[in-house]
């Protein structure tokens, strides 16, 4: 994978000292990320971007501002929302976070026969349960990988339909449920190939770095919010 820019130069990456900003004085100390390859971490490395995927990145930004930040990734390729949630909604609630990443529904959309009702009470519980048990919840809307290059022409046009819908109904659940939501689908840069591996699945590591980006200025929102309201 290519790129003609480097992260230091990319209008979508961080820029220097934006996170220091963002995540000025942030409370959290347990951060818990669920979900599945996306959330794992299987970025296709690209020259210029360091080979860092995104949850991890999120976790290095934190602890830069708060350095006793424990962390805990149980993301795992291949699941489905429904194995996210049997796997590790457990271990996350006996972690107790305050802060959780909650990405999956991808490996269900890829599928033709996607169940988005089904999806959405899987994302409902973890959800529920998550900021019952006091955390901040995150949640996300994907990028529409079927802009990937290595996508066969013929699935296109379907598994867009699916992923769009997919982002669509988290953004609803986000809304109806309190999550912080960072919307990635309909991003500028969605439909530049240096986005995507060669596996016509996953992510690059200059797609981890625009997302990092992204949720971290979700959250330095949330945090100017809360501060302009004291």
């Amino acid at each position: 994978m290519g790129s003609t820019v480097t992260e230091a130069t990319d209008p979508w990456c961080l820029r220097p000292g934006e996170s220091a900003r963002l995540l000025r004085g942030h409370p959290w100390r347990r951060f818990v990320v669920l979900g599945d390859s996306v959330a794992e971490g299987l970025c296709e490395p690209v020259d210029g971007y360091p080979d860092l995927q995104w949850a991890d990145r999120l976790a290095a930004e934190l602890r830069a501002v708060q350095p006793g930040l424990a962390y805990l990734n149980l993301g795992r390729r291949g699941l489905r929302a429904h194995e996210v949630r049997a796997a590790q909604l457990d271990p996350a609630l006996a972690f107790a976070p305050d802060l959780a990443l909650v990405v999956c529904g991808g490996n269900d959309a890829f599928r033709t026969g996607y169940d988005p009702d089904a999806v959405d009470a899987e994302l409902t519980a973890m959800i529920i349960a998550l900021r019952d048990a006091g955390a901040d919840v995150v949640t996300v809307g994907m990028f529409d990988v079927s802009h990937s290059p290595a996508v066969p022409a013929a699935l296109r046009a379907g598994l867009g339909e699916r992923m769009r819908l997919l982002s669509a109904r988290t953004a609803r659940l986000a809304e109806r449920l309190g999550t912080l939501h960072v919307h990635l689908t309909d991003h500028p840069m969605v439909a530049d190939p240096s986005l995507y591996s060669s596996d016509g699945r996953h992510g690059s590591a200059r797609s981890d770095a625009i997302a990092a980006a992204e949720t971290l200025r979700v959250l330095g929102a949330q945090l100017s919010a809360g501060r302009a309201a004291r």
